[in-house]
C-alpha cells in the first residue's frame, strides 16, 4: 500500500495531460490542415498521401529510437525536446513550401510525434495495477481525441490558406511546453528500465500487436486522406471540419466506455465487437442520406477505430513490470506505425474508386474483427480471465 502511494506521489499525470492536450488540438488542426492546404502552395494535392506515409514512417522510425532518449534524459525534457523539434518541423513547411522540404519536415515530425506518443503514453502507464492503467490510458486517450476534435473546429474559421493556420499550430504546440517546463515535479522516477529481448517480444499478445497494426492501417488514412474524402463530396464539402471532428469525437467519448469494458471483457472480443460495429458506421456513411446519418455514422466509425489503440495496448502491459513499460509501448507504436505508413498508400489506390476509403476503412474492421473473434474462442476455450486478454 506504501509502495502504491509512493508511486502516486511521484508519478503524476497533471503535466503530460496538459501538454498533451495542447499537442493534441495542434496536432488535430495539422493533419487535417496538410492535405487541404496543399492547392494554397501550389503542391500536387496527390502529394497528400505521400506526405501522410513518410509522417508515419518518421513515427515508425522514431518508435525505434525513444526508449534510450527518455532514459537519459528523462520523461519531462524528453518531452520538452519531442515538442520543440515538432515546432521546427512546422515552421519549416512554412519557410519552404515545396515538395521535398515538406516531406522532409513530415518526416521528422513523425519521429517527434513517435516521442511525444512514448513518453506520455509510458509516463501514465508506469503505475502498479491494471486497473490504474486502464483509468490512465483513459485519461491520455480522451484529452488526445477531445484536442484533435476540437483541432479540427479550426478549419472553419482559420481556413487553410497562407501562414496563420501554421502560426497557430506553432502557437499551441508552444504552450504545450509550457507544462512539462513549469510543473517540473511529477514525472516518473529514475529507474532501469529493460529493453524486451526478441524472444520476449514474440511472446507479447498477438491480438495486441495486430490491434496496434489495424488501428494504423485505419488512423493513418483517416487522419490523412479523409478530410480530401469528405470535401469531394458534394452533400458533405462545407461540413468538412465538422464531420472530421465528429470522427475524433467519437475517439474520445468511447473512451470511458473503453476503460470500464477492458478490465471486464476478454480483451481480444471486445476488438473484435467494435470492429463489428465500426464496420457498420462505415456502411450507415455509404447509405446515410441526412446531415444527422452521416453525423451518427461518422461517430461510430470514429468511436469503433480509435477504441483499439487504448485496448491493444492495455493488454500488451497487462502482466509486464513497470520496467519494461516503456520498451513495449515502443514495440506497440512500432506496430501502429507499420500501419499507419501503408494504410494511406493502400486506400489511395482506391481512390479512384467512389468511396474507395470508405470500402477500405470497412475492409480492415471486417478483417481484424474476425481475426478478433477466432483469437477470443481460442482464449476463452484455453479458460484466459478477462483481464489477461
Amino acid at each position: 500500500m506504501a509502495e502504491s502511494a509512493a508511486t502516486s506521489t511521484s508519478n503524476n499525470p497533471l503535466a503530460p495531460v496538459i501538454g498533451l492536450s495542447f499537442f493534441a488540438i495542434a496536432s488535430g488542426f495539422l493533419m487535417s490542415l496538410i492535405p487541404l492546404s496543399l492547392p494554397a502552395f501550389k503542391l500536387d494535392e496527390n502529394l497528400a498521401p505521400w506526405l501522410a506515409s513518410i509522417f508515419y514512417f518518421g513515427l515508425l522510425i522514431g518508435a525505434t529510437t525513444i526508449e534510450r532518449i527518455v532514459v537519459k534524459m528523462g520523461h519531462r525534457l524528453a518531452f520538452i525536446l519531442f515538442l520543440s523539434l515538432l515546432i521546427v518541423s512546422v515552421l519549416a513547411q512554412l519557410a519552404l513550401p515545396n515538395t521535398v522540404n515538406w516531406l522532409i519536415a513530415r518526416f521528422v515530425a513523425g519521429v517527434a510525434v513517435a516521442g511525444v506518443f512514448v513518453v506520455v503514453e509510458s509516463w501514465l502507464l508506469m503505475t502498479n495495477t491494471a486497473k490504474s492503467r486502464a483509468k490512465r490510458l483513459g485519461l491520455y486517450m480522451t484529452s488526445l481525441y477531445g484536442g484533435s476534435a476540437v483541432g479540427q473546429l479550426a478549419i472553419g474559421p482559420l481556413g487553410t490558406e497562407g501562414s496563420t493556420p501554421y502560426l497557430f499550430v506553432a502557437s499551441l504546440l508552444f504552450l504545450a511546453i509550457l507544462a512539462p517546463l513549469l510543473i517540473t515535479k511529477g514525472q516518473p522516477e529514475k529507474q532501469h528500465l529493460e529493453k524486451l529481448p526478441l524472444k520476449e517480444i514474440k511472446t507479447l499478445s498477438h491480438p495486441a500487436m495486430l490491434g496496434c497494426l489495424a488501428s494504423g492501417l485505419l488512423l493513418g488514412p483517416i487522419y490523412g486522406l479523409m478530410p480530401v474524402y469528405i470535401s469531394a463530396q458534394a452533400d458533405q464539402a462545407q461540413y468538412t471540419g465538422t464531420l472530421m471532428a465528429v470522427i475524433i469525437l467519437g475517439g474520445m467519448v468511447v473512451q470511458p466506455l473503453v476503460s470500464y469494458l477492458s478490465t471486464r471483457l476478454e480483451k481480444s472480443l471486445l476488438m473484435g465487437m467494435f470492429c463489428l460495429v465500426g464496420a457498420a458506421g462505415a456502411v450507415g456513411i455509404l447509405q446515410a442520406n441526412t446531415l444527422a446519418g452521416l453525423i451518427v455514422s461518422y461517430l461510430i466509425l470514429g468511436a469503433c477505430s480509435f477504441a483499439l489503440y487504448p485496448i491493444a495496448i492495455t493488454l500488451a502491459c497487462d502482466s509486464l513490470p513497470m520496467a519494461k513499460i516503456v520498451s513495449a509501448t515502443e514495440v506497440m507504436l512500432l506496430s501502429y506505425s507499420i500501419g499507419s505508413v501503408f494504410g494511406p498508400m493502400l486506400a489511395a489506390n482506391l481512390s479512384d474508386a467512389p468511396n474507395g476509403i470508405v470500402f477500405y476503412l470497412a475492409g480492415c474492421l471486417i478483417t481484424t474483427c474476425i481475426y478478433m473473434f477466432i483469437k477470443s474462442i481460442k482464449n476463452i476455450r484455453a479458460g484466459k480471465t478477462p483481464v489477461a486478454g
